[in-house]
């Protein structure tokens, strides 16, 4: 029986690095024009986002400052490739790993177009094999972190004794609209931040690291209105429905217990969540959900305060922190996110 194992975890940082009380007085300069109770609620919405600091592909200047698509996208495509390349070589670097000895390779992204994708370039940029089996994970959103590693487990688990990369960056800065002044855009722009990550994972017999028992898609019926990204001349818009804290509870347990049955495993028996910080609503669902349970969202919260959510990149931010541990072996772990269609990834990992 083939296992797959996560071998090492890094992230990499934009250029530009914000304090959330550095941001605040470009939100007026913003909204001018608006009536002044919106712009008073949306100054309180970022500064109750939980989100301390986050850092960007753009300084703050030029986020708030009318420009098109095609200008925001030029700057998506160079930073990525740059993001992409750094955190490659870092995680490789970590693991003891050579690039040529990748099999597969994944990238995730949301936040920009590029074709050829980014993986393409960072065959190139790393000297990978010619036969690395590339694949590009786009249009999932926020849930696509985990996305990628359920598909790199796949490939593992069907061909033993090879290695994968997982890597995801994304600049929500790039999407940001200048000209929209609606709550789903001033709530987006208080919470997201730009950030890249990478997860090496193997299935070499004499692979060490956490071993994946289980992983699965939740797609919640009737949702794809919840949230995604509209386009538009001036470039990706977002949708983000208030009602979605109240459809991850409705489906909670339909979501995680057949889930957690399937390895004989109940939720008490969770030691550790690793779960994607959404937002703050959507992180104080998921803890009342998980209220007395030990596992808890301590981590979740710290990597939404030190860096905002960076989309599909953040669950792995909070996954490195995991890993850097020494936790006791045998121990669970459930990897979880959100994000449109609107659909669940769940890993179940043993440490």
């Amino acid at each position: 029986m083939t296992d797959v194992r996560i071998k090492s975890a890094a992230k990499a940082l934009p250029e530009f690095e914000r304090l959330t009380s550095e941001i605040l007085p470009f939100v007026p300069l913003w909204l001018h024009g608006e009536p002044d109770r919106l712009i008073r609620k949306a100054v309180k919405i970022f500064e109750g986002a939980g989100v301390d600091k986050r850092y960007g592909i753009m300084d703050a200047e030029t986020v708030f400052t009318a420009s098109s698509f095609e200008d925001r996208n030029r700057i998506y495509a160079r930073e990525v490739k740059k993001l992409g390349e750094e955190v490659l070589s870092k995680t490789l670097a970590k693991a003891d790993w050579e690039a040529e000895s990748l099999d597969y390779l994944i990238t995730v992204s949301c936040t920009g177009i590029m074709i050829p994708s980014l993986d393409a370039y960072l065959v190139n940029a790393l000297s990978l094999r010619g036969d690395v089996c590339r694949l590009p994970v786009t249009e999932m959103g926020c849930a696509a972190g985990i996305s990628g590693l359920i598909y790199a487990y796949h490939f593992l688990k069907a061909n033993p004794g090879k290695r994968a990369a997982v890597i995801a960056v994304e600049s929500p800065a790039a999407t940001f609209q200048f000209s929209d002044h609606s709550m789903a855009n001033i709530i987006s722009a208080a919470i997201f931040g730009d950030g890249a990550s990478c997860v090496l994972m193997s299935s070499e017999p004499e692979a060490q690291g956490p071993k994946i028992l289980g992983e699965g898609m939740y797609h919640f019926p009737n949702t794809t209105h919840l949230m995604g990204f509209d386009l538009t001349n001036s470039g990706l818009k977002m949708i983000l429905d208030p009602a979605v804290p109240e459809t991850i509870s409705e489906h909670f347990y339909p979501m995680l217990g057949p889930f957690l049955a399937k390895q004989n495993k109940e939720l008490e028996d969770l030691k550790h969540l690793i779960f994607h910080p959404g937002g703050r609503k959507i992180v104080q669902t998921v803890s009342e959900l998980f209220k007395g349970q030990e596992a808890n969202l301590d981590d979740t919260r710290e990597v939404l305060r030190c860096y905002g959510n960076m989309s599909s990149a953040t669950v792995l931010y909070v996954l490195e922190r995991f890993l850097e541990r020494n936790i006791t072996p045998g121990e669970l772990g459930l990897l979880l996110s959100f994000g449109p269609g609107f659909t669940a990834q769940r890993i179940l990992l043993e440490f």
